[in-house]
């Protein structure tokens, strides 16, 4: 059990440890390459531009950097793969320990996590490069975004299913597994797409980190519990990257998450959620609305008033995610990051006890 608690919150210190070393020569050159939008303002979903939003933000938009979100990725694989390198070169039973790179448990929520990072980096380096002349921001496009999601957890649910022999989903109580033979592939596309639609929580300092980080280490708490250790000590490795990057992101923020970051953590989530579920004799899955319940708000506050405005020609809230909403009624941002840190932990709490208990 020691040996075992050593594993899972040594690497999360390393990378916590990395993140902070590494992060002023990546703020260095995100400032000295000027890696920030060149022009405020953003449209919403509909298309339409985001004038409450704009009118927020229009003095954060340009002049801090983009991509800070490179910090939390770059420390956890340095940490991961580092300890990895160490116990093959020097045999010392020492790094056998603390090795947590395992094909049963890590490959793929590590995976993922890179993909992400990849895919979301491309999209934050052509939202910088995007012209002057352009109304609001370059980038991918939201279905160019999209398929890489889709296809991330088309091949994920495929692994599942035909590489681990998992059809089923974790359900409480007695009603048992809930076998959902082949249509598991597109269903754990499905949760995937929704998970990564949390990342518009991203935009007010500080907001994001926090949330992750407690998001991250609930699952941390139920894979141990299962005996996964090597994930329990991957969700602390991230974890100990976020709070790296959380530490110059509190406000004012240094520098933004953005997609590099916010895409691989919500697609690494997903995994996690599924690697927790019948996999690991859980309820991974199913606890995730609950764990990530500031996500559901957020996501739940952006499709109310969409479908408000197409259906009732107004809007339900000042401007939507509902963060957002709340710093247009007048709060301070500090006040509405720290309020949805609460929530988090609060709503985090609750998760793993039904996943433990249920």
């Amino acid at each position: 059990m020691i040996a075992d608690i050593v594993k899972i919150f040594i690497p999360s210190v390393i990378s916590f440890i990395l993140g902070i070393a590494i992060t002023p020569v990546i703020s260095d050159f995100l400032y000295s390459r000027k890696m920030w939008k060149k022009q405020a303002g953003k449209t919403a979903l509909d298309g339409t531009e985001a004038v409450v939003f704009n009118e927020l933000h229009k003095e954060k938009e340009t002049g801090t950097p983009r991509m800070g979100g490179m910090i939390i990725w770059i420390s956890a694989f340095i940490t991961i793969a580092g300890l990895w390198v160490l116990d093959k070169v020097t045999l010392s039973p020492v790094f056998d320990k603390l090795d947590l790179l395992s094909r049963n448990q890590t490959w793929i929520p590590l995976m993922t996590l890179m993909v992400g990072a990849i895919v979301g980096l491309i999209d934050d380096i052509l939202n910088i490069r995007a012209s002057k002349k352009e109304k609001f921001s370059g980038g991918l496009s939201l279905k160019q975004r999209l398929w890489p999601v889709v296809l991330i957890g088309l091949f994920c649910g495929y692994w599942f299913y035909d590489k681990l022999g998992i059809s089923t989903l974790g359900t409480p109580g007695i009603f048992g597994g809930f076998d959902l033979g082949l249509w598991f592939i597109p269903f754990f596309a499905l949760v995937t797409l929704a998970t990564y639609s949390g990342t518009i929580i991203d935009g007010i300092d500080g907001l994001s980190g926090g949330i992750f980080a407690t998001i991250f280490a609930a699952y941390a708490g139920i894979a141990f519990y299962q005996q996964q250790i090597n994930l329990a000590a991957f969700c602390l490795v991230i974890v100990g990257a976020i709070l790296a990057f959380l530490w110059f992101n509190i406000p004012p923020a240094r520098f933004y998450m953005t997609e590099t970051g916010s895409m691989a953590l919500t697609v690494t989530l997903a995994v996690v959620a599924f690697m927790t579920d019948a996999l690991g004799g859980g309820y991974g899955v199913f606890v995730l609305p609950i764990i990530a319940l500031p996500l559901v708000i957020t996501v739940a506050s952006n499709i109310i008033q969409i479908a408000s405005k197409k259906l009732r020609g107004k809007k339900v809230f000042m401007v939507a995610p509902l963060h957002h909403h709340f710093e247009a009624l007048g709060w301070p941002s500090y006040k509405v990051t720290m309020r949805y840190w609460i929530v988090g932990i609060i709503s985090a709490l609750l998760g793993v006890v039904l996943a433990l208990v249920g």
